[in-house]
């Protein structure tokens, strides 16, 4: 039967329920039949308690037919609901002895559970089925899984919990519109993505599963993307005169793609490859590679040159991967016998070292540096806070000279930098000025570099101390409901960002683990042990990382069961070498998952004055002052940054020596 879709829908009533609202998510689809002067709600129709489907499936409304509708609206309108108490009351308690009825949106409104399956019973608001919570479960807070949003653990209308995982709260509303849009073949649980338990609860608890395909799906042309290749190329200096777009096959303007990703490009006369067999990797998926450690990092170049047979030269913004190598060993006594030779050629210890075409090889510091050779060490995080300091020169470039003042006390440093920052006319290109409330000496609005780096000084140590993060001196995210509630991780990403561009300190305290969720995204980092900061918790890993046989294994996995079920890490234990796996699981949770929403959040703080994105360009760099402190300022490091330079008739060993001395005794004296 077709539908008139010209009828006035919104003014047209439902002939089950009486109402005029349209709300498919809520009442079902509102479908109008004007040959019959029919009007209905799809969930009134499906739960009224006096018509069955005795059509075949393209009869009357989905198998419902028109003259079982009108002998059931005519029952109905012998009934009065025990709500609105308006006749019309078309469905009934299936409990025992329960005599009440009532329309379908007041079934809603009074939280009545209606099951859309088998034989699509309904149940009044002092019947329905509820979920049972053992006593001893703790009640709190927690994240739906859906929104993201809080939610607290009790078992009332509003809130459902998963059959499947122990920690797994919903929202009643996310998880319909979860189920209508994902259809029967994809609705299950997020968390553990159970499909069968998962549905058979939610079911009985009155969400509605349509026997449909999931809607995206089911929209047209959806993946008409996937069919299409990527042709771009994304060198920093692309050489096709015809553009970044241009593409002719079989020859230098060929566009290659990545063989990881397939979302990045390459002319190959832009990337120096000499053939379209040549393997080709983006600086995306190499800094992943160089994260799980397939092969060596490799410092990004933005300008190197490789000579062409017809003679021009190439720009590149990266060093082609294939170049040979020697074993590590071998590497490891090149590097010993000449320790200098890499700060002579001005190369980080992550790029590759140019050497004559007949002995180049491709190496790493980073072996050296683990053995213990300290000074090299120094050397190295010395010269890269020289580049991050360049890079923060530039982002400084877009300060301008209007000026915002910050009044702050010292002695409340946090409450006061949060007021300024979040005051309307803050801007983080405004020029900072900084007025000390509280200290008589500094009354004055002050627009020194004292004043101001004194101000984030205080500030950094202060978030470092915070409830916001966790650990002794490396430290990660924690997980503070009422700050994510506040919207606190973004201010501390964004002060961090601020701080970093206006000549402040660096915090330096960022553990290793953070600084990669960070740059390379939290799924492709592997956090250790000592990242987890509860003590139980890493007493409870420490148990079964170390358990020596499969029934000590089993005990411990017994002894801590509600904690793993909790954390979503249970997992059928058959060999001893399967605590391994569940260490990983148990870290990724406690130091990754659990702080999701807290680092999506700092993460888009940071992003101030566009620090993230330089991070992510330069990891190797802003390592170097977010995860290491300041060095104390010493006579070597004096030595580093200034060359002496003498006249012909002094002696350049007896200068050189006599100011080494001197800078070494004000060094002591200190």
């Amino acid at each position: 039967m077709s539908k008139n879709n010209n009828f006035d829908i919104q003014s047209a009533f439902c002939v089950l329920c009486g109402r005029t609202d349209d709300c498919p998510e809520k009442y079902g689809e509102k479908r109008t039949y004007v040959e019959y002067n029919l009007t209905v709600h799809y969930y009134c129709l499906l739960m009224s308690s006096g018509i069955w489907q005795r059509g075949e499936e393209g009869e009357g409304v989905d198998g419902f037919l028109i003259t079982d509708i009108r002998k059931e609206v005519n029952r109905a309108a012998k009934l009065k609901c025990n709500i609105c108490k308006k006749k019309g009351a078309s469905i009934g308690c299936v409990a025992p002895k329960c005599k009440r009825s009532y329309h379908f949106p007041c079934g809603v409104q009074k939280e009545c559970i209606f099951q859309f399956m088998e034989d699509f019973r309904s149940y009044c608001w002092e019947h329905k089925p509820v979920q049972k919570f053992p006593d001893k479960e703790s009640r709190g807070t927690s994240q739906c899984t859906i929104c993201l949003d809080l939610v607290e653990q009790l078992p009332i209308y509003t809130v459902l919990k998963s059959p499947c995982c122990k920690n797994a709260w919903f929202h009643r509303e996310c998880l319909q519109y979860q189920a209508l849009s994902a259809g029967i073949f994809f609705f299950r649980c997020t968390v553990c993505n159970n499909k069968d338990k998962f549905q058979k609860e939610m079911l009985r608890m009155g969400i509605h599963i349509p026997e449909k395909d999931a809607s995206w799906e089911l929209e047209e042309n959806a993946y008409q993307e996937l069919l299409q290749c990527y042709q771009h190329c994304d060198i920093k200096r692309c050489l096709c005169k015809k553009g970044r777009d241009y593409n002719e096959p079989d020859s230098k303007w060929e566009i290659k793609r990545c063989q990881c990703c397939g979302s990045r490009g390459t002319h190959l006369a832009c990337s120096s490859m000499k053939s379209w067999e040549q393997n080709w990797e983006c600086m995306e998926c190499r800094s992943i590679f160089a994260k799980s450690g397939n092969y060596s990092k490799q410092k990004k170049r933005s300008l190197a040159t490789s000579e062409k047979t017809d003679g021009t030269t190439c720009w590149l913004e990266e060093p082609s991967p294939k170049c040979p190598r020697q074993s590590r060993e071998s590497q490891r006594n090149f590097l010993l016998q000449s320790p200098k030779i890499m700060f002579q050629n001005n190369l980080s210890p992550c790029s590759h070292l140019e050497l004559p075409a007949s002995n180049r090889v491709t190496m790493s510091l980073s072996p050296l540096m683990s053995n213990g050779n300290w000074s090299l060490r120094k050397k190295h995080l010395r010269k890269q806070r020289r580049e991050v300091s360049n890079i923060l020169k530039e982002l400084k470039l877009q300060v301008n000279t209007k000026t915002t003042r910050l009044n702050i006390n010292a002695e409340n440093i946090w409450n006061s930098a949060l007021k300024g920052f979040r005051q309307r006319n803050f801007s983080a290109t405004n020029t900072i000025e900084i007025k000390f409330t509280n200290c008589k000496n500094r009354s004055k609005a002050d627009t020194s570099p004292a004043s101001k780096h004194c101000f984030f000084q205080l500030l950094m140590l202060h978030l470092q101390n915070s409830s916001l993060f966790e650990g002794s001196s490396a430290k990660n995210l924690s997980l503070d409901f009422q700050a994510v509630k506040e919207n606190l991780y973004f201010e501390a990403g964004k002060m961090i960002a601020v701080s970093l561009v206006h000549g402040g300190p660096s915090p330096g305290f960022f553990s290793k683990t953070l600084f990669n969720c960070l740059v390379y995204g939290p799924e492709n980092v592997k956090p250790a042990l000592e990242d987890v900061a509860d003590v139980d918790v890493a007493q409870t890993i420490k148990m079964i990382k170390y358990a020596d046989s499969l029934s000590s294994l089993q005990s411990t996995i017994h002894e801590c069961y509600e904690f793993l079920a909790a954390a979503g890490c249970l997992r059928p234990i058959t060999a001893l070498c399967d605590k391994n796996m569940l260490v990983n699981d148990i870290l990724i949770h406690h130091v990754i998952k659990r702080i999701t929403s807290p680092l999506e959040s700092f993460r888009q703080g940071l992003k101030t004055l566009g620090v993230l994105e330089k991070m992510q360009m330069h990891p190797d760099a802003f390592s170097s002052i977010l995860c290491h402190k300041p060095e104390r300022l010493s006579a070597e490091t004096i030595c580093d940054l200034f060359a002496i330079h003498s006249s012909s008739d002094v002696n350049k060993v007896e200068g050189a020596d006599f100011w080494m001395s001197y800078l070494q005794d004000v060094e002591s004296a200190f």
